[in-house]
């Protein structure tokens, strides 16, 4: 169970770098010493898959792979995969506080191919063993990626061979053996990327620090997911979606929110034993010590949308497996921590899937603020069983949102969290977080940072423009962790380390009330 504690929402894209986006390198390691200074105990990160069109973490090609452009360089300089001046002679983009996607599509593939061409002969034992660990979803992963270069980037429904487009065994051999080459580059970029990972979360696990993951609830159509199994969606005899994914109109779109992505066949999945999802949160667990399960009110139910239609409006509820994979899921993997996004139009089973499951569900902060309402996330209903975020990657920043809410409700807000100009709304929410009930607090690292809305991260139903953001060099300052750090132990958050703290202190003051003054030269005290 996780105990009182706190923790940061900072995507690992969003970490400074002098090469157009975050990576697994030095920053990322000073970003846990950060964390280690400010007493906290959890790392949030987006998911760490594959991005395509959008550029979204939630819109990946696989469910297992990592990204990339999260690859370090400069940890590839050290292996001796890559130089300096290789590295250095590439134009990476002028502004370090946004990543430009374009630009990483056009560079960083060359240099990753290099870097392959030296680095397989190197790390062959290495590289063989990963392979073999792995090979369930790599080698469906490097052909999908492969395949799809091969016929000029288009999805794999587009395919002009029939045989490969549908998975069958002898066109995989026949692809497999034509795009050997391309397969094993694929191959070797992954191996790179686990191998820095592994890195990084055996640093973190040093320093106390767990890290908590995304599991989105769909996958992209075009992907080596739904390509490599199409039984489990809810395809139609030429492998197009019958109705996709989405949620009706909220309080972010007035159209609602039409994702796209294919539907799942439960009754297929739940005929297989969940074997599907039982992978899926498995390759997870590799990353993540602690999984929040995006959308959890899809395993209740469910909005589907008839292909055709244009916006999310159309859709209709269909009923969620339920308990029957929850329970599945929670039991098999007995060990891990999950965390029920449940957000969203949470009706009466919505509610009793989370609480049959046990799971703490999400209290977010800049959904409660209604002057006329008792919102289920105003802080007086953060029950223990809970994470509270002031915001998500889906909101705004705290001062973002306060700009932009009626004034009778930033009133409301000011009154009930007794916000003052002097502590400012950025902290004066961070310190009504932290005095929740909720076990585990987490803030967005632009919040702590006191950013406006230009550092949002993401804008749901927006289709272009996200997921940009980036912190600037040394914007996590010592100040900083030390300001979170009283503030953690203002609320217990950090109460085990707080009190060998406070002990160490009380032995170090009863040692200087007995020490003996040391005579001076002439003998005198």
């Amino acid at each position: 169970m996780i105990e009182r504690s706190s923790g940061v929402l900072m995507p690992l894209s969003s970490l400074p770098s002098p090469h157009g986006i975050g990576t697994m390198g030095r920053e990322a390691f000073r970003f846990v010493d950060f964390l280690e200074a400010a007493a906290q105990k959890y790392w949030q990160l987006l998911p760490l898959g594959p991005t395509g069109y959008g550029d979204s973490p939630y819109s990946s090609c696989s469910c297992f792979a990592g990204n990339p452009y999260l690859i370090d360089l400069d940890l590839l300089v050290q292996d001796g995969l890559l130089t300096e001046e290789e590295v250095n002679a590439v134009d990476w983009g002028g502004d370090p506080s946004r990543t430009d996607y374009g630009r990483l599509y056009e560079c960083r593939d060359p240099l990753l191919r290099v870097a392959c061409g030296r680095g397989k002969e190197l790390f062959r034992p290495e590289f063989a063993a990963f392979c073999d660990e792995n090979r369930r979803w790599l080698k469906d992963y490097t052909l999908y990626v492969a395949a799809k270069r091969h016929f000029g980037m288009q999805s794999w429904t587009a395919w002009p061979d029939e045989e490969i487009r549908r998975h069958r065994p002898a066109a995989v051999e026949r692809y497999s053996r034509l795009l050997q080459e391309e397969m094993e580059y694929q191959a070797f970029v992954q191996f790179l990327f686990f191998r820095q990972w592994k890195a990084l979360k055996a640093y973190a696990a040093g320093k106390g620090i767990h890290l908590i993951g995304d599991v989105p609830f769909y996958v992209a159509m075009d992907s080596a997911d739904v390509w490599s199994e199409p039984r489990f969606f809810q395809l139609d005899d030429r492998y197009r979606p019958k109705d996709v994914a989405g949620v009706p109109p909220d309080a972010f779109t007035a159209d609602g929110q039409l994702w796209g992505n294919p539907l799942f066949d439960w009754d297929r999945m739940k005929a297989d034993g969940y074997g599907w999802w039982i992978r899926r949160i498995e390759g997870a667990t590799k990353l993540f010590d602690v999984i929040r399960m995006d959308h959890f009110r899809g395993f209740d139910s469910y909005w589907a949308v008839p292909a055709e239609e244009t916006t999310a409006k159309n859709g209709r509820w269909r009923q969620g497996p339920g308990m029957s994979l929850v329970g599945v899921l929670t039991q098999w993997f007995h060990g891990t921590e999950f965390v029920a996004e449940d957000l969203g139009d949470l009706t009466p089973g919505v509610r009793k899937l989370l609480k049959d499951s046990g799971l703490p569900g999400m209290k977010v902060l800049e959904f409660a603020f209604d002057a006329h309402g008792d919102s289920d996330y105003l802080l007086h209903h953060c029950e223990e069983n809970s994470v509270c975020y002031l915001g998500t990657h889906d909101n705004d920043t705290v001062l973002g949102w306060v700009n932009s809410m009626p004034a009778e409700d930033r009133q409301f807000a000011r009154r009930y969290m007794h916000i003052t100009p002097g502590e400012g709304w950025c902290w004066g929410m961070i310190r009504s977080g932290m005095a929740t009930m909720s076990r585990l607090f987490v803030v967005q690292m632009q919040d702590l940072l006191e950013l406006d809305g230009s550092a949002r991260m993401n804008t749901p139903g927006k289709e272009m423009g996200n997921w940009c953001w980036r912190m600037l060099p040394g914007a996590a300052t010592e100040d900083l962790a030390a300001k979170l750090r009283e503030y953690t132990f203002t609320f217990r958050r950090a109460e085990s380390l707080r009190l060998k703290e406070e002990a160490a202190k009380k032995e170090e003051a009863g040692k200087k009330k007995t020490r003996k003054p040391v005579p001076a030269e002439d003998g005198t005290a």
